[in-house]
Formats: structure tokens, C-alpha cells, sequence
């Protein structure tokens, strides 16, 4: 009795442990009509998937002979949206003696000012089938994506492919430098938001300055000259052309009456 029910706890424990399996199976099969043409097109590659299980966690020096390159198709600024996929070709070059197999790519973010500040462990795509020969260039599509809850601005990428040459494990930084992130859900970020609002409040301390300036000039030109009205001075050469004229004649009545 305690026999069988030792193999029965056995097979129970078996289950649960290849329970995990099954369901990456039925996910596989279940997206397996999705991927159908990109598969077609990099089936000499044999990608694997995300998040396999595909080399430890020591860390290996570059091969002899291997160049690396990184290229954003499209995207010379190397602006990332956050929460969305951006896409990258790691180019590597076999100028050594024995053929490569590469294993997987994966890559991390982090503060630029101190790379042991990590922000974010990328997604790793492993390969299956990925030989490289002696002589031969080949190019390599990586997939990633940042948090969509990461505050925009400058981060350092840090890109790593993985391979094996005689058996021996290999691994060469294909991009080492900076990347902008940004929102893509909207428009306008904080920083936008704060320059805006900035912008507009400068617009109108301008405007209430020219509107001061404006009724100051206007209250000036508003003034009138005072005319004091009483008696003047004429002109003795206005005099000597009035002589002997009507009005000359009337001024001079007038002055009589009033004495």
C-alpha cells in the first residue's frame, strides 16, 4: 500500500512539473497561424522564441574573428516608444576558422551616467538554427520593447548576441550607447506640457506689457495744450500792413469807446 501510494505521489509530481510544458505547447500551436509568414521568411534562422532557456549566466569574452555592427532600419535617432516594439539588425561578420552557430540575443537598459544602475532586462530571442560560415556576413533581427511606464528621455542600451564557435561559448556587444525614449500614447509629455504652459505664460506677460505701453502713449497724445485767452502782443509789422484798412479802423473805435 505505501508502495503504491509512493507512485502515485510520483506520477502527481510529474504531472505538475510537465503541466508548464503542455501549456507552452498549446500556446505555440495556437499562434503558429500568425507567425506562419515570418516564419517563411527567417526559417533559416530558427528563432525560437522569447524568454528561452538558452545560455547561463556567466559572461564570455568575443571570439577571434567576429565583427559586430548594429543597425535601426528606419530610425537613424534611435527613438523608442515606450510599450511599443522597436526593431533593430545585429550584422555580424565571420572572418575566424570554424563556423558559428548563434545561440540567442538580448539586450538591457540602463541610467546612462552609471551602467551598474540597470533599468530594464529586455526581452532575449533565442535561435535554433542560425549558422554563420567562415567568410560570411549575416544579419540578425532583434525585437524589443521598453516599459510603457518609463519616464521619457536618455537611456544606454547595452546589446549582447550570444553563439558558439567549437563548442565553446561566445558572446560580443553589438550596441554599447544611447536611445531616446519617448510616450507613444500621446502627444504631449510632461516636459511638453511644462514648455507649453511656460510659452504661454510669457506670451501674456508680453501682451499685458504692450497693452501698458499702448495706453501710455494713447493718454499722452490725449493731452491738450492749455490756450490762455486774454490780451496779446501783435506784431508791429502786422500792424504797418493793417494801416488804413477797415479793421484797423474798427480796433481803434473800439478803443475809444473803452476809454
Amino acid at each position: 500500500m505505501a508502495k503504491m501510494n509512493n507512485v502515485r505521489a510520483f506520477f502527481f509530481a510529474l504531472l505538475l512539473l510537465a503541466s508548464p510544458l503542455f501549456q507552452v505547447t498549446r500556446c505555440q500551436s495556437d499562434s503558429d497561424a500568425e507567425v506562419t509568414e515570418a516564419a517563411e521568411e527567417v526559417s533559416d534562422l530558427g528563432i525560437v522564441g522569447e524568454d528561452a532557456q538558452y545560455f547561463g549566466d556567466g559572461s564570455f569574452s568575443p571570439a577571434p574573428g567576429v565583427d559586430t555592427v548594429c543597425v535601426f532600419p528606419k530610425n537613424s535617432a534611435r527613438l523608442v516608444p515606450a510599450g511599443e516594439d522597436t526593431e533593430l539588425l545585429v550584422g555580424l561578420k565571420n572572418d575566424g576558422e570554424s563556423s558559428i552557430n548563434i545561440i540567442a540575443i538580448k539586450a538591457s537598459v540602463h541610467l546612462p551616467f552609471d551602467h551598474r544602475l540597470l533599468v530594464q532586462n529586455l526581452t532575449a530571442q533565442a535561435f535554433n538554427n542560425a549558422t554563420v560560415p567562415v567568410s560570411t556576413q549575416a544579419t540578425f533581427p532583434y525585437i524589443f520593447s521598453v516599459s510603457k511606464y518609463l519616464q521619457p528621455g536618455s537611456f544606454d542600451l547595452v546589446g549582447t548576441i550570444f553563439y558558439e564557435m567549437d563548442q565553446h561559448p561566445y558572446q560580443s556587444t553589438f550596441y554599447n550607447g544611447t536611445i531616446e525614449v519617448f510616450e507613444s500614447g500621446g502627444f504631449l509629455s510632461i516636459e511638453s506640457v511644462f514648455l507649453v504652459t511656460l510659452g504661454i505664460a510669457l506670451l501674456g506677460l508680453l501682451g499685458l506689457w504692450i497693452h501698458g505701453q499702448i495706453q501710455n502713449l494713447s493718454k499722452k497724445t490725449k493731452r491738450a495744450p492749455k490756450v490762455e485767452v486774454g490780451t496779446g502782443t501783435r506784431d508791429a509789422s502786422m500792424d504797418e500792413w493793417l494801416q488804413g484798412t477797415a479793421y484797423t479802423q474798427s480796433l481803434s473805435s473800439k478803443s475809444k469807446k473803452k476809454k
